[in-house]
């Protein structure tokens, strides 16, 4: 079982602000990853804050508690009852601090990413402990998400092809997810998750987890905890009333002082596009950092707010239909505050004041809005807590491996191609060396004549020149048809190669997304047997940044 190092690069659609955040972590953390430039740009330094495991915990805050607050370890102790996360409650209330991560919770655990976003947490956890701060990792359910076309699916693959589950008892309203309580419409999802995965321990905890009647918070806090809990993993789900009221005066802050944020936000916005980079989460002109929950309905509905003005001299809020002062807003969080949500961008500054935070791990989006959120955290800690990158990887089985060998391709050259593609270029490979010879011959000779003819051409008169060089085209497009032509007779000659090119794509960059985004952790679990989470885990350890190639 080898790995291999990619640069953070390889990954299509990776957001410069990402590259350049990686950058920094490899000046700092070890050697560059293949095909990295060193040296991240300056401006990064007023974006974001550095973590070293050695001496990891932030500057003090005179508003943030230092410890876990009695309350909290009631309610993770109540969510994480096995015997096994005792000694992390107990680490919890003499004082340890903790590395975060989270997502949303979703269709049989989601997928591999989380598995991934886990592990870092655990590691990087374990190696501040090891450098004697004792660290906990602690992953957030963010239950009180409400897309729930988001998370309503998830991919397994199959013998010669992706089999996608869904779960459609979509919700009358856009209420949190995690509130949903499961029917027995994911009974009969069950047993095809398990047919797909093969028997496997993976799929009994699955059906464990996944029963009519218990939420999808539940359920999705169920299976991870079966499979993290011996690396003292604890699992919080903080959409209940006692969470918020720990993290109140977040809540508070983002009431009274929203035209101050706002203002932050639209001014860290232009220093990052001045700096070259976009904001990742948009901040509209009545955009807030809250959401409201709807008492009839449930339903959690973006609250806009109307800035101060004389006739309203604290600003005014909508929530849907329903209008709310700013005292009726701050009297709903007094009394209900379960029902104000955070938003994203402000529910890092959230975790930490709930928990004693010391860095959150985060995939590349997270990573990038981070740079947003650091202003909150000025304004509200005094201080910024450190993001990490998650890890990731490729899995690359012996079966995919096999046909990469066979024809000679690296796994890097498939992430960001498609099955025609390949198909083509395997095809053209296939061709027998006098095909080959002879196409690049002609080719080569044509380009080579064209380019010597439409030169003398124009330098006769422009007019010719201009006509010389629409011909030559025309005839280098027909060559180069010609090359496809007989690229398509050694591929109706050979239908292996089409099969072998769609199992390729199908393992590795499955739906045109990396595999670690599309197919079901579940399903890599299953796959990769039950040494697979030990080795992320100590690959997690290594802050160097990058893609690894993950051989098994």
């Amino acid at each position: 079982m080898k790995t291999e190092f990619l640069s953070p690069a390889t990954l299509p659609g990776s957001q410069l602000i990402f590259l350049d955040f990686c950058r920094r972590l490899e000046d700092r953390h070890g050697q560059p990853s293949s095909g990295a430039v060193p040296g991240a740009p300056s401006a990064l330094t007023r974006f974001y804050a550095d973590w070293d495991p050695k001496n990891p915990a932030p500057p003090s805050c005179s508003i943030a508690p230092d410890r876990i607050a009695e309350p909290m370890l009631r309610l993770l102790a109540a969510q994480n009852p096995d015997p096994a996360c005792q000694v992390s409650l107990n680490q919890l209330r003499n004082g340890a601090r903790t590395v975060v991560t989270g997502q949303q919770v979703g269709l049989f655990g989601g997928a591999a990413m989380i598995l991934y976003k886990a592990a870092t947490a655990i590691a990087q956890a374990a190696e501040a402990s090891a450098a004697g701060h004792p660290h906990q990792p602690i992953f957030w359910l963010a239950s009180e998400d409400h897309d729930f076309a988001e998370i309503n699916h998830l991919t397994f693959p199959d013998r010669r092809a992706l089999v996608t589950l869904r779960y459609d008892a979509a919700p009358e309203h856009p209420v949190p997810v995690g509130r949903l309580a499961l029917t027995k419409a994911i009974a009969p999802l069950v047993e095809q998750a398990q047919s797909l995965l093969g028997w496997s321990e993976i799929g009994e905890h699955l059906a464990a987890a996944y029963r009519p009647g218990v939420t999808l918070a539940e359920a999705f806090r169920a299976f991870y905890s079966r499979i993290f809990s011996r690396f003292g993993l604890l699992i919080l789900d903080p959409a209940g009333r006692e969470a918020h009221r720990q993290g109140a005066p977040v809540l508070r802050a983002a009431i009274e002082r929203a035209d101050e944020f706002h203002a932050a936000l639209l001014e860290r916005n232009r220093e990052l596009e001045s700096a070259g980079y976009h904001a990742q989460v948009a901040v509209a002109e009545r955009s807030s950092l809250l959401f409201l929950i709807d008492a009839q309905t449930g339903a959690r509905v973006a609250l806009k707010r109307t800035p101060a003005t004389a006739a309203e001299p604290a600003g005014i809020w909508q929530a849907g239909r329903l209008t709310l002062s700013t005292s009726e807003l701050l009297g709903i969080l007094d009394a209900e505050p379960e029902r104000i949500s955070p938003s994203a961008l402000l529910r890092p500054v959230f975790q930490d004041f709930i928990l004693p935070h010391s860095a959150y791990v985060g995939g590349p989006a997270e990573v990038a809005y981070f740079a947003q959120t650091a202003v909150l955290y000025e304004k509200l800690l005094g201080r910024i807590t450190p993001v990490l990158p998650r890890f990731s990887a490729t899995v690359v089985d012996a079966t995919t491996a096999a046909l990469l060998h066979r024809y000679d391709q690296a796994p890097e050259r498939i992430l960001g191609t498609d099955a025609d593609t390949l198909r083509q270029s395997l095809a053209a490979r296939a061709m027998p060396i006098e095909t080959k010879r002879a196409l690049a011959s002609v080719g080569n000779a044509l380009d080579q004549e064209l380019t010597a003819l439409t030169g003398h051409l124009a330098a006769m008169d422009a007019n010719l020149g201009k006509a010389a060089v629409v011909s030559a085209s025309k005839m280098r497009y027909q060559m180069n048809r010609l090359r496809r032509l007989a690229a398509n007779h050694q591929l109706q000659r050979e239908n292996s190669i089409a099969r072998d090119a769609e199992a390729v794509v199908r393992a590795i960059f499955p739906q045109q997304a990396p595999q670690e985004r599309v197919l079901a952790s579940a399903a890599i679990l299953s796959l990769a047997g039950e040494d697979f989470l030990d080795r992320v885990v100590r690959e997690a350890a290594n802050l160097t940044p990058g893609h690894r190639l993950l051989w098994l």
